[in-house]
């Protein structure tokens, strides 16, 4: 029977009672658990709590870095291991990238806490990063904000950056730190505790794996220079559990700049709770927020109460989903009218010879 002893390190990873329960309900003894490390084609690198083992993954099956699977031996001896199930996921943090046809993709499972990252040396950008609170807060995981690379600025510039911050994220933590010197390091500390999972999430040069390498000990992950123009350049290429040695688990993922909120209503809602609460006051229910007489958020913006950017991301980040499913509809309506025609001519050819 599985117990959250099954390896002395499991519980590091963040095992406990209850994934032993989902492992129990396999009803194959013959299965071990481990975590998922890092996700290669047709492969990858699983954490069974006393060391690393490499895998095989069965075409479609879908992985993601943080799941817990249950493995099991190959077919054949001398086989590498199998992966036998992928244990249900408490957590997903999910993106999908603009544009038609955008498909939804893991982008780490089974996290605590989303650290969204964003470098003093760059482009500090609220909207960004309402865009990533929005997906943080829709998966589950709890959202904590990070201003690195606090010694490329001086302390007006770090102050300003920090109020700006907190004026779309007022509920959440906003930590600054610098990778470089060390500053502000110890505010971290709380958040890496044994057996939680954070995920990094950011831009291309927020300096994410800067951080890993430095709370690691060792170098590894690569990292790169940032560009004159201030963005970054993309040094990590895949995602990658990194288990550190004073406790915690590390998610580095690559920089991403395209996101779409589609399917993340929820943490658009949790995201903007400030003006969710503003629109009650609108004097009609059906108020589109565009300018209409009696509209709240037209007046707090007029009254300088409300930022007209943050009203406008609001606007298009809620407008998001609805369009997607419009595009999603016309998709299947073209699907079924193609269907139709091709039936129609089929059953012509037929009529034809007889």
């Amino acid at each position: 029977m599985p117990t959250i002893s099954a390896a002395p390190g499991l519980p590091a990873l963040g095992w406990d009672e209850g994934w032993a329960a989902a492992l129990l309900e396999l009803s194959d003894p013959m299965l071990w658990p481990a975590r998922v490390s890092r996700v290669d084609r047709g492969m990858c690198t699983v954490m069974n709590g006393t060391a690393e083992v490499r895998v095989s993954v069965e075409r479609g099956v879908e992985l993601a870095v943080g799941d817990w699977v249950a493995v099991g031996a190959g077919p054949a001896a001398g086989d590498q291991p199998r992966i036998g199930a992928v244990l249900p996921r408490r957590c997903v943090f999910r993106r999908a990238t603009d544009g038609r046809g955008a498909v939804q993709q893991i982008v780490a499972s089974n996290i605590d806490i989303v650290l969204l990252c964003d470098a003093l040396d760059g482009r500090l950008s609220l909207r960004h990063l309402e865009r990533f609170l929005a997906l943080a807060w829709q998966s589950g995981a709890t959202p904590v904000i990070l201003i690195t690379k606090s010694d490329a600025a001086p302390p007006d510039v770090v102050a300003q950056a920090v109020e700006a911050v907190r004026s779309v994220a007022e509920e959440v933590p906003v930590l600054i730190v610098s990778s470089t010197t060390g500053d502000g390091m110890q505010d971290l500390a709380p958040y890496l505790v044994s057996g939680r999972t954070i995920a990094l999430l950011g831009l291309s040069g927020a300096g994410k794996s800067t951080l890993v390498n430095l709370l690691a000990g060792t170098e590894v992950l690569a990292t790169g220079a940032v560009r004159s123009d201030g963005s970054g350049r993309h040094t990590t290429t895949h995602r990658e559990l990194v288990l550190l040695p004073g406790g915690g688990l590390l998610i580095d993922t690559p920089g991403m700049r395209a996101l779409s909120v589609i399917n993340a209503s929820a943490g658009v809602e949790q995201t903007f709770q400030d003006l969710e609460v503003l629109a009650l006051g609108c004097k009609y229910t059906s108020c589109t927020h565009a300018g209409e007489q009696g509209c709240a958020l037209t007046a707090a913006v007029s009254e300088g109460r409300l930022a007209s950017g943050r009203l406008d991301s609001w606007l298009r980040l809620r407008a998001e989903p609805a369009s997607a499913d419009h595009q999603l509809a016309l998709a299947r309506r073209g699907v079924e009218e193609r269907k139709r025609r091709k039936a129609s001519k089929i059953a012509d050819r037929r009529a034809a010879r007889t």
